[in-house]
């Protein structure tokens, strides 16, 4: 499915509007400028936890056999997924460090949902950590605490759909402290929800473009 919602890197420049009297002109604002980020398929992947066991299965970087991460519980065995999507801010397409957040966008395909409600709670973390390796600690929310956070939901009809969320006060959140990466941890929401597991494209191949986690941002 082509992002065609979505153009490529561009800018968008405001002209003034001038009076018909006076000759007066005010300034025009500055020009918002539109980029997109894919995630990078190095460093996003998953943490997996036993139910009532302190095993942790870490599964990270994409290759042939793994190309989507995962995140919630999963009805059926009671394993809880926390997925982590790494997007990078600085060099070319980046955000620069001065930049003016106006507005952010998480894109994500969702492969597969499997939830016995037909939605899946979901909670979004903005965290930091590097390298960018993951360790069993991050899966911890006392131990890799959230920056920010935002809460929103995946439906049973969002499978084979792209899913788009706001994330703007996320991407503040990292651009005010300046962070390199814009880093999230996608779990399952707090409290008693019922478990549902969502798979996230994370593609490698041809129609890593169209498919993979993307992240928009708007800024001036």
């Amino acid at each position: 499915m082509k992002r065609t919602f979505l153009a490529a890197i561009m800018v968008l420049v405001s002209l003034p509007l001038t009076g018909c009297g006076g000759g007066s002109s005010s300034a025009p604002p500055p020009p918002t400028i539109v980029t997109q980020i894919l995630s990078d398929p190095v460093y996003d992947g998953d943490i997996a936890n036993d139910p009532g066991s302190d095993l942790f299965t870490i599964t990270q970087g994409m290759t042939q056999s793994v190309q989507s991460v995962f995140a919630g519980i999963d009805p059926a065995a009671g394993t809880e997924y926390r997925a982590f999507l790494d997007f990078p801010l600085t060099g070319a397409g980046g955000v620069p460090s001065n930049a003016i957040i106006e507005s952010a966008t998480l894109d994500i395909v969702i492969n597969s949902v499997q939830t016995l409600t037909g939605t899946v709670p979901i909670r979004i973390d903005l965290v930091y950590f590097q390298p960018p390796w993951l360790i069993e600690t991050d899966y911890r929310l006392d131990l890799q605490p959230a920056l920010a956070t935002i809460a929103t939901s995946i439906f049973q009809s969002d499978s084979d759909h792209h899913v788009f969320i706001d994330v703007t006060p996320l991407m503040t959140k990292a651009q005010h402290l300046g962070l390199p990466d814009f880093q999230i941890r996608i779990l399952e929401d707090l409290g008693i929800v019922p478990p549902g597991l969502i798979e996230i494209n994370d593609t490698t191949g041809t129609f890593r473009g169209d498919l993979a986690p993307l992240l928009q941002v708007s800024y001036f």
